[in-house]
């Protein structure tokens, strides 16, 4: 059974971040507004509190603030793993309004940030980020949803060591399949190569479904 915390046990500038993201919009804006965390030291995977601290995060450190801030107003903590072929897997906070699946996310790249709420179920939702993830070698390959509480009292919250049971718990996690066409892939490969030739960086901005994007 899921319970949240007390607020009390929050530090006072995690309350107030608490207090003044109440929606999944705001806590999108304020994850976009955080350093990416590219990891230049190492790996990590930082809890929430440490998160804040640092004030960087990568996709799935984005993942958890965004369930710890959520969960303090009644979503529940999810986490949705999308697996890719080449295993640079991405990691989403889903949230649900209406009766309909939106995310809240972070990423080096804005196609895959959040998607407002208006997918029918998770399926769709990850099927929203099929396009925008492929480069030269990622694929969405399956996805994956799991409950935080599924950890038992493992504090990904708090911690100050980096909480790698979370990712040893999405690897393990079943996951659904995306099946896709071969057609289907090369095309967007080749449309990512032409893009790439003109723009050696940044990310690309062609996708037909931005009107869902939440960034």
């Amino acid at each position: 059974m899921w319970t949240k915390p007390d607020r009390e046990v929050f530090t006072p500038r995690e309350r107030k971040i608490i207090e003044t993201h109440r929606t999944p919009e705001q806590v999108q804006t304020y994850l976009s507004g955080l350093r990416y965390n590219r990891e230049t030291g190492g790996g990590t995977l930082r809890s929430f509190r440490t998160s804040l601290r640092r004030g960087e995060v990568h996709c799935l450190e984005a993942a958890l603030v965004a369930a710890a801030i959520l969960e303090q107003h009644d979503h529940p903590p999810l986490l949705l793993s999308l697996e890719s072929q080449d295993k640079l897997d991405h990691v989403v906070f889903p949230f649900r309004r209406d009766k309909l699946w939106g995310a809240v996310a972070r990423s080096r790249d804005t196609g895959l940030h959040g998607r407002r709420p208006v997918f029918h179920n998770l399926r769709g939702l990850a099927w929203s980020y099929f396009d925008p993830y492929v480069d030269y070698t990622a694929r969405l390959t399956g996805y994956g949803v799991c409950h935080l509480s599924e950890l038992g009292n493992y504090d990904w919250r708090f911690s100050e060591r980096n909480v790698w049971k979370v990712e040893r718990h999405l690897q393990e996690l079943p996951h659904r399949e995306l099946k896709s066409s071969e057609r289907r892939y090369r095309r967007l490969v080749a449309r990512f190569d032409a893009f790439r030739r003109t723009h050696p960086t940044g990310a690309p901005t062609y996708f037909e479904n931005r009107d869902v994007w939440m960034m």
